[in-house]
């Protein structure tokens, strides 16, 4: 399992056929550039192009109350929410440093409160042991598996090479 994971994330990364700084003007700054295309591509390839999936377009941009957009909207128009929406998550986490990138791509798919916290929800281990400075974060990272109550293999796979590729690579 972790050579399939592994070769499909070398795949991803030698497949990009532009400069990372050149695809990503409005990337911060203070995000690796080469990550950070990993990460549009990894959301890419598991979210693909949503269609007619209400109220969710793109790649997996979840449609707000004051948004003007359509169900089939284009690929570039959905690359630019996703990146759009990825940058306002590393703002939310830039506190992080080198860690805001993988809790990022992380809440894109989960959300925020159950990172965070809030409403009687305590804040997860993962952030815990971030703040603690604790490096060991490799299985609170995949124990965000669960889809309804349930361990869902595909995506411990998913986890598993966003794990490889922002933090290990």
């Amino acid at each position: 399992m972790k050579l399939k994971s592994l070769l499909l994330a070398m795949t991803l990364i030698f497949s990009m056929t532009v400069s990372a700084k050149e695809r990503s003007p409005t990337r911060p700054s203070y995000c690796d550039p080469i990550k950070y295309e990993s990460a549009v591509r990894i959301i890419k390839y598991y979210e693909t192009l949503h269609r007619n999936s209400w109220p969710y377009v793109g790649f997996g941009h979840r449609v707000l109350p004051h948004e003007k957009l359509k169900p089939n909207i284009s690929y570039k128009q959905a690359d630019s929410l996703l990146r759009s929406d990825l940058n306002k998550l590393l703002d939310y986490f830039k506190s992080y440093g080198d860690k805001a990138l993988l809790l990022s791509v992380l809440a894109y798919n989960v959300g925020i409160k159950p990172l965070v916290g809030g409403k009687g929800k305590p804040e997860s281990r993962l952030l815990q042991k971030i703040k603690r400075g604790d490096n060991d974060i490799e299985a609170e990272y995949l124990g965000f598996c669960r889809w309804n109550g349930r361990k869902i293999p595909s995506i411990k796979r998913r986890r598993l090479l966003e794990f490889q590729l922002l933090i290990v690579g």
